[in-house]
Formats: structure tokens, C-alpha cells, sequence
């Protein structure tokens, strides 16, 4: 059976569908059909979730936080031990985190969690 070019092109998006941050098949992907079958987030290097605004964006370009002592702690060096949250450097997306009650949730411990370090940080960076 030969393949009519209908359906390689079915193939190529099947597979940038799977797999893609693949260039090269992205390449081949003509405007319309990108805008159809969805954006692709395309990056270079790890990809984390703000708990704040729930927005991906590179690791270098959030704050993880960990916890010490049922408090927040910010992990500057991004090498403490445990369960990490990440966080824009923004006091709108630190809001929205302690709004939606996402730091108990994304590092998995019950009850609030005290964020005055947190905020202290991002007042003076301000």
C-alpha cells in the first residue's frame, strides 16, 4: 500500500502531537494546521507551573520555595531538600497562590503555611 501524501501528513501531526517539542517535525507543519491542532509550548530547559497564576514558564525564571518549620522558605540556590513549589517573582501571583490555598497543596502538607518570608523577599526586589 502506498501512502498518498494525506496521510503522511496525518503522521507528522500525530506525531508532534506526541512528541512536541521536536523541531524538525514542527517545521514541516504548515500555519493552519499549528492553529488547529494547538499551540506548542516550545522551550529550552525545565518547565515549571507557577502556583500562583498557574502559568508555565522556565525554572530560572521562577522562585521555588520549600518548607522549614510549617513556614515558607524561598531556596534561592534551588538545592534544598524536600518537596518544592514554584512562584513568579510577582506579589499579584503570591496573592492568588494564598487566595487558592496552592502551597499546602503543592508540597503536600496540612495546614496554612506562614508566607511573610516570601513576601518580605518580593517587597524588596520591588
Amino acid at each position: 500500500m502506498t501512502r498518498t501524501p494525506l496521510d503522511l501528513g496525518r503522521e507528522r501531526r500525530r506525531r508532534a502531537l506526541r512528541h512536541p517539542v521536536r523541531l524538525t517535525e514542527l517545521e514541516a507543519l504548515d500555519s493552519n494546521l499549528a492553529q488547529r491542532w494547538g499551540a506548542v509550548f516550545v522551550h529550552e530547559g525545565p518547565v515549571r507551573t507557577c502556583v500562583g497564576c498557574r502559568s508555565r514558564a522556565l525554572a530560572t525564571e521562577l522562585l521555588r520555595l520549600v518548607v522549614e518549620d510549617d513556614s515558607l522558605v524561598l531556596d534561592l540556590r534551588r538545592r534544598l531538600p524536600g518537596r518544592g513549589a514554584w512562584l513568579h517573582p510577582d506579589p499579584e501571583c503570591l496573592r492568588l497562590a494564598e487566595r487558592r490555598r496552592a502551597f499546602p497543596r503543592a508540597l503536600r502538607v496540612p495546614g496554612p503555611l506562614d508566607a511573610v518570608l516570601v513576601r518580605d523577599h518580593l517587597d524588596q526586589r520591588a
